[in-house]
């Protein structure tokens, strides 16, 4: 399968198959668009009054050995992948522990419902913590590397478990062969000198929850008295963080809606407040809610992550960069099998546990009792919902099969999937639409950095 496109004055074709993606010139593209549908002589018949014959016969020979090395129109060997899937052990490698089902912020958009998740407020208990850090021990195999990541609501709101659990984890390391990454993320408001030197300590990598302009942020991120701007609070101690985070990993992260659809301007408020490490996100609401991106909203969508691509290059080759989530793409490997076919691991390699204890795919199904997989007690006993997900790839969604972005977003998010449309295997198609749009934005910045004009 072929994807072309052209994109800041780059033409740019994708061999889905095989990862391999070239940047080539007008006759090429052309050729290349009418050989896939109708073969070498359609190219010389649809071409000889385009271009000149012996450009056009140099074309069809860049074709021919792209075709010879593997490089362009090669097949879909990795459906057969689908069925090893489900036979194979479960191998659990990342938790999400909802240290904090409570917070003090409360943010217009939140899924978990201001930290609430369906009207159960809770903090996880140290006991609770330490079973299901055992479970991850026990469950993960021959994997050494474990992902744990502090969530909530809140998790500052639950600090002194947090710090113990790390404690923990880390007893736990050499007996048990096993490195825990610990990651946290938190809106900042409670954030200070002690709390920062821990986490730059132990935490591998920080999520600081903020959404950009100060108007755009306080007008989905307000406090819960409604008294005073969180942005205010939280902006100048996540820029001190950041200047003491050194070398090791964070980001800030925003959500945009419908009310700051010119968000490539709360990206670059970022990277001119002096961080370099930023995402940006979708929100992910019901239609009905005022602030929900909608399908006319997407042409300007589209068109401003044209304009953040072409700013962030810009950066780049001035040497005042930043990195951007959704523009962070690996082209150098090809198609990751394991990791195109399963995503995120949701269900399987990676769940969410609530402050009681129990398990559930991600934390964006907590609370939904169909989804209900165990507990930190008894384990995984919901084997139906478990291998469900195993099978929740891109050959289980028709949307997917002949998506050419379908290696690189694994099939999207199951949880936006069910919904939207009360299945893990559909696909939310506003979220698609962006998606494609970043992928093939990622795809042209690495032309033009590798073009050094």
């Amino acid at each position: 399968m072929i994807h072309q496109y052209k994109s800041n004055g780059y033409n740019i074709v994708m061999d889905v198959c095989s990862g391999a993606v070239h940047v080539v010139d007008d006759v090429v593209y052309d050729a290349i668009a009418i050989y896939e549908k109708d073969g070498e002589e359609a190219v010389e018949a649809g071409l000889s009054g385009k271009y000149p014959k012996e450009e056009i016969e140099e074309a069809l020979g860049e074709i021919r050995e792209l075709q010879e090395n593997g490089l362009l129109f090669t097949e879909d060997i990795y459906e057969q992948y689908v069925t090893d899937f489900k036979n194979r052990k479960t191998v659990v490698k990342a938790l999400c522990l909802h240290v904090a089902h409570d917070c003090n912020l409360g943010c217009r958009y939140c899924f978990a419902e201001e930290g609430e998740y369906h009207g159960r407020r809770a903090i996880m208990s140290y006991e609770v913590g330490k079973k299901a850090l055992d479970f991850l021990i026990e469950n993960s195999g021959n994997r050494r590397n474990l992902e744990v990541d502090f969530f909530g609501g809140e998790p500052l709101m639950n600090w002194e478990v947090v710090k113990k659990l790390v404690a923990y984890g880390r007893s736990r390391e050499k007996e048990c062969n096993k490195n825990f990454r610990f990651t946290i993320t938190t809106n900042g408001m409670l954030l200070n000198d002690e709390v920062t030197e821990f986490v730059n300590k132990e935490m591998a990598n920080v999520v600081l929850s903020i959404d950009g302009r100060r108007e755009v942020n306080d007008r989905m991120r307000p406090t819960r008295n409604g008294k005073g701007s969180s942005y205010d609070i939280i902006m100048p101690k996540f820029k001190e963080f950041a200047k003491g985070r050194g070398e090791k990993s964070y980001y800030v992260r925003g959500t945009f809606t419908r009310y700051n659809l010119d968000f490539a301007e709360d990206v670059l408020h970022f990277a001119d407040e002096g961080f370099d490490q930023i995402s940006v996100e979708p929100v992910v609401a019901p239609p009905e809610a005022d602030y929900a991106i909608r399908e006319e909203d997407l042409p300007q969508i589209l068109s401003e992550y044209d304009r953040l691509a072409r700013e962030f290059i810009r950066r780049k080759k001035e040497g005042r960069g930043f990195n951007f989530f959704h523009f962070m793409i690996d082209l150098s490997q090809g198609p990751c099998v394991a990791k195109r076919l399963s995503g995120c691991g949701s269900g399987t390699e990676y769940l969410a546990v609530t402050p009681w204890g129990d398990f559930y795919p991600c934390h964006q199904f907590v609370g939904q009792e169909e989804f209900l997989l165990g507990n930190v007690d008894i384990g995984v006993t919901n084997t139906t919902v478990r291998d469900k997900f195993k099978l929740c790839n891109v050959y289980a969604k028709e949307k997917c099969k002949n998506c050419f972005a379908r290696f690189y977003c694994s099939g999207g998010c199951a949880a936006n999937s069910w919904n939207f449309h009360g299945s893990i295997t559909d696909a939310y198609d506003i979220g698609c639409e962006m998606q494609k749009k970043r992928i093939e934005c990622a795809i042209m910045i690495k032309a033009a950095l590798a073009d050094g004009d």
